[in-house]
């Protein structure tokens, strides 16, 4: 907590793979400007709430299973296509102004399909070389 009770923001940071790639960055690029923008929002919810206390509001959701330590962001954009922002809670990463919400890569999927296993493990090799550099690598 800050000064006179007021909660501090998580800082929202965006991981930087070892080719300068910033793969969230670039899934947010090619989304719906509306899908952007309510991702935007969300992230930023999500950051002042902060992490710990976000209730969600069905937007954001831990992940269990083989993907516990994660979260993600659910949207639908047009034409009912799913959305998804995966991140990991930082919270002392060396580098990182404080707590963060990082950011690591986004999937899309049409209405009622399912990511495979390997669409999942590549979200987690990401987070791994995220959470294995020191300092994080960051956009």
């Amino acid at each position: 907590m800050a000064r006179g009770g007021e909660r501090r923001p998580w800082a929202i940071v965006y991981y930087r793979a070892p080719d300068g790639v910033a793969p969230a960055v670039t899934f947010l690029n090619g989304c719906p400007p509306t899908v952007d923008a309510k991702f935007a929002a969300v992230l930023d919810a999500v950051a002042t709430a902060p992490p710990p206390q976000f209730s969600g509001g069905g937007y954001w959701e831990a992940m269990h299973g083989d993907m516990g330590g994660y979260y993600e962001i659910r949207l639908t954009g047009p034409k009912r296509e799913h959305f998804r922002l995966f991140c990991i809670l930082d919270r002392d990463g060396p580098g990182l102004p404080g707590p963060a919400l990082a950011v690591i890569c986004g999937m899309r999927k049409p209405f009622r399909t399912v990511f495979s296993p390997q669409d999942y493990a590549g979200v987690r090799e990401l987070g791994a070389a995220y959470l294995a550099a020191s300092p994080r690598r960051i956009a």
